[in-house]
Formats: structure tokens, C-alpha cells, sequence
């Protein structure tokens, strides 16, 4: 298969390699969108595909194959990243295991392979996605006759830890939004937490597709389920907007950019955001952008707008994940609770008052044992 060429040092590391073509930059999803003038996911398969042709694994062959599978159906750069990360260390795996071709996977390996991620003192998140990479990439190839069908017949499943989404207290809110000073830094965390877009999905927004008439910006590709959708800007977001829109160079082409006009980089902003969290006393709590997300849904589901609207806002692809924020900010079930154990407290109350009417009084003298006649 014949990509770019690019000239990189036969030793650079995959990660440097990776971020010299610059992965964070999705491939637009709308032809009415300017086009870039390299496509991300080619060079970084070209990058993965150079570097898996110097290793010595079983299989290495059926994953430059996947990858090139994988590129056709049109899967992010970061996709075919961790797709190549994730089956590398897994046919490490095999290698030491004694395996010299991936046909001879045994449903065992795949077993000790979750075994091994997990003895490697992996959180068991990551190695419920690394799993959960490398099982599509043995299912291709026993769709390809390669592999048994066993070794899958029963898919591995790992139970992770249900965790609620972490919002923001509406305290440390004011707070933050009281330190916040400098125009570009104001308007991109206003709009973080007005409009609940991730902040890979605001880091990509063009000027173009903000419209500040229709109170709206537009995001032609979801970062997660690459679904677009138009997300509302509130009165505050948008005078942050026009403030920064007003003073930014109208040469560049991204709403919020780094040096000389390039996509700011997610390290960046994050920088710009504990910065802020030390001055608002909120270093401690552990916040991070992606809580601006949290607190937008728990605010909006908290003023009572219906499930269904929040999950369109937020993107979701089903009503399950809206679902957390609902767990995690339904008032209304809070005043139902304190408002019940409030009528059993008093129940309990008048309970004990009854019963204590009902006894009969102790006498205050003790009485005295009456001698024995």
C-alpha cells in the first residue's frame, strides 16, 4: 500500500512519529467544510505501517492488513493509534507465549492476555479497552478463516465499575467563573460550559462554524461517534465569543489557535484551565475540563429539561449515557426523599409521645420490701 512518504529517523519513537503528523485532526464529515490539504489518518497509517514493517511479532502481517481495513471504513487516526498499540503488545504476548503465527491462537492466550494486562497493574478501565480493541481484531481474521471460531465463541467480558459523572459544585462555579480574565480564555471555557462540548470537539471548531446569529455553533463531526450536531450558545457565551471573535486574528481558521494559527493543543488548554483553578482556591478538587461537560448536563436536568433534549445537546448516541447525569442530579427524587423521611421522623415522634402518655407514671419514692412475717 502506497501512502505519503515521509522521511523520519528509522529510531523515532511511534508516539513522536504520531504526533509529527498531528492525529488530534479529524478528517471533516462535510464537503461544505474547507478541507485540509493532507488527510491525518494516511500519514499516521503510514507512520504505523512503517514501523510494524521493522517488527518481528506473529501476525505483524494480519495487523498492517487491519489497520489498511480500518483506514478504508474511514476510523479515526486515534482509532488506528490504539488499534496498532493495543494488538502490538498483545502479539508480544503471543511471542512469549510461544507462538509463531496468529493461526495458532487458542481461546487460552486471549484469557491469559487479560490476565497478564491485569498482573501489569493496568487500571482495569484500560484493560477493558485494550480487550476491547484487540477481540474486533481476532474476529476479522476468524471471519477470514485464520483463526477458530472458539477462540471468540464466547466473547471475554470485563464488568467495570459504574461510575457517576463529576460535576462541578454550583459554588465552585461562581468561583471559577469570578478569575476568569484574558478574553480567548474566558470565552473558551464559557463555551465548555454553556454549550457541554468536549473540549477535542471545541479545539477542532472553525470560525466559520460558529453563527452567532442563530445563537448556535455547528460541529460537523462528534469526537466520540463522529454524529454531528448543532449545539446553543447561552447570552453570556456568546458576548464572551463576540468579545474574543472581535480580537482575534481574522486570518486563522480555528475559533481558538496556538502558535501561528495552528489547532491549539489540548495540553494547552488544559494548562490554561488549572491556572485558573489554583486562583479560585479549586486545585484541590480535582476538576478537569471534561467536568465543564458534566456540570452543563447536571445544570440542565436540575432546571427540568426533559432527558431526551439534554442527551441530543450532549450527543449521545443512546439515552443510557444521559442516564447517569439523571442519577446523579434529580432533585426532584432528593425533595421526594427528605420530604418522606421528614413524615417518618414526625410519625416516630408522635410515636414515642403516645407511648410515653400510655405508660404508667414511675413513682419517684423507690418501694419499700415488706419483712417477712
Amino acid at each position: 500500500m502506497t501512502l505519503f512518504n515521509f522521511n523520519f529517523p528509522p529510531d523515532l519513537p511511534l508516539e513522536l512519529a504520531i504526533d509529527a503528523v498531528s492525529d488530534d485532526s479529524p478528517t471533516p464529515a462535510s464537503p461544505a467544510r474547507k478541507q485540509p490539504a493532507a488527510d491525518p489518518a494516511r500519514a499516521i497509517l503510514e507512520v504505523l505501517l512503517m514501523k510494524l514493517s521493522k517488527a518481528d511479532l506473529p501476525g505483524v502481517e494480519q495487523l498492517k492488513e487491519y489497520l489498511g481495513h480500518q483506514y478504508r471504513r474511514n476510523f479515526r487516526p486515534c482509532t488506528l493509534r490504539n488499534t496498532s498499540i493495543s494488538v502490538t503488545q498483545f502479539l508480544r504476548f503471543l511471542q512469549a507465549a510461544g507462538r509463531s503465527e496468529l493461526s495458532e491462537l487458542r481461546r487460552e492466550d486471549l484469557e491469559g492476555f487479560v490476565e497478564h494486562e491485569q498482573d501489569r497493574g493496568l487500571k482495569i478501565s484500560s484493560v477493558y479497552h485494550r480487550v476491547g480493541t484487540v477481540q474486533p481484531f481476532i474476529r476479522h481474521w476468524i471471519n477470514q478463516g485464520l483463526i477458530a471460531e472458539e477462540v471468540l465463541k464466547r466473547p471475554i467480558r470485563i464488568k467495570l465499575p459504574e461510575r457517576l459523572p463529576r460535576a462541578m459544585e454550583p459554588y465552585d462555579v461562581k468561583c471559577l467563573l469570578a478569575v476568569l480574565d484574558g478574553v480567548r480564555n474566558r470565552a473558551m471555557i464559557l463555551v465548555l460550559l454553556r454549550t457541554g462540548m468536549r473540549i477535542g470537539e471545541l479545539l477542532d471548531t472553525r470560525l466559520s462554524d460558529v453563527q452567532l446569529e442563530e445563537k448556535k455553533i455547528l460541529i460537523y463531526e462528534g469526537e466520540k461517534n463522529r454524529r454531528g450536531r448543532a449545539v446553543c450558545v447561552s447570552p453570556d457565551a456568546r458576548e464572551a465569543l463576540v468579545a474574543w471573535i472581535e480580537k482575534r486574528n481574522p486570518h486563522y481558521d480555528y475559533l481558538f489557535y496556538g502558535w501561528k494559527g495552528q489547532r491549539m493543543s489540548y495540553n494547552n488548554a488544559r494548562v490554561r484551565f488549572k491556572q485558573y483553578l489554583n486562583r479560585a482556591g479549586l486545585a484541590h478538587k480535582g476538576y478537569s475540563l471534561h467536568c465543564l461537560r458534566h456540570t452543563f448536563a447536571t445544570e440542565l436536568l436540575n432546571a427540568g429539561m426533559h432527558l431526551e433534549c439534554v442527551q441530543q445537546l450532549l450527543g449521545h448516541s443512546n439515552l443510557e449515557m444521559t442516564l447517569r447525569y439523571a442519577r446523579l442530579s434529580d432533585r426532584s427524587r432528593e425533595e421526594q426523599y427528605f420530604k418522606a423521611m421528614a413524615m417518618i421522623e414526625q410519625e416516630e415522634s408522635d410515636g414515642l409521645k403516645q407511648r410515653d402518655r400510655q405508660l404508667p407514671p414511675l413513682s419517684e419514692a423507690p418501694e419499700l420490701l415488706q419483712p417477712h412475717s
